[in-house]
């Protein structure tokens, strides 16, 4: 890592490219996929990982990137929604199976889906999908459509 005004620079592996970024050390990985790689399908929610807006997937699984610093990243892989062209099986379920309103936490939902799909290529137990959507939170629907998307992944 090379120094300077305070900052260090980084490279983060990013939807399979690589990004040289400078960063303060308490620069969080949210802010910088946003402010700095133009990357802003991960949303700022509650800020304390509670929500899930911000949930991206490292090194094939779903993290919360409102709470990783860009400097754990470094090393890692890294995959946003913009990653997924429109084409990932989890984001045809969610078009198909209406899963979304307001849209604000669908990437994060995206993402965790994406992953449990990676994980799990045969549908899982139902208890095993409840666990993973327990990490993200949608106030505008019920998560009737969230599940029927996740089943619809499988088809």
């Amino acid at each position: 890592m090379t120094q300077y005004d305070g900052k260090v620079v980084i490279s983060l592996n990013v939807n399979g490219e690589v990004f040289e970024v400078a960063v303060r050390p308490a620069d969080i990985l949210l802010d910088v996929l946003r402010e700095q790689l133009g990357l802003t399908a991960a949303k700022p929610g509650c800020l304390n990982g509670d929500c899930g807006a911000c949930t991206i997937v490292v090194d094939g699984l779903p993290a919360k990137s409102c709470l990783m610093l860009a400097v754990e990243a470094e090393g890692h892989a890294i995959e946003t929604v913009e990653g997924l062209g429109g084409v990932a099986a989890a984001q045809r379920a969610f078009v198909d199976g209406n899963a979304f309103q307001c849209g604000y936490c669908t990437s994060g939902f995206l993402m965790v889906c994406h992953s449990l799909k990676a994980q799990y290529p045969t549908v899982p137990e139902e208890y095993i999908i409840e666990e993973w959507l327990q990490s993200n939170i949608c106030r505008c629907t019920s998560y009737n459509e969230i599940r029927k998307a996740v089943y619809m992944m499988y088809e």
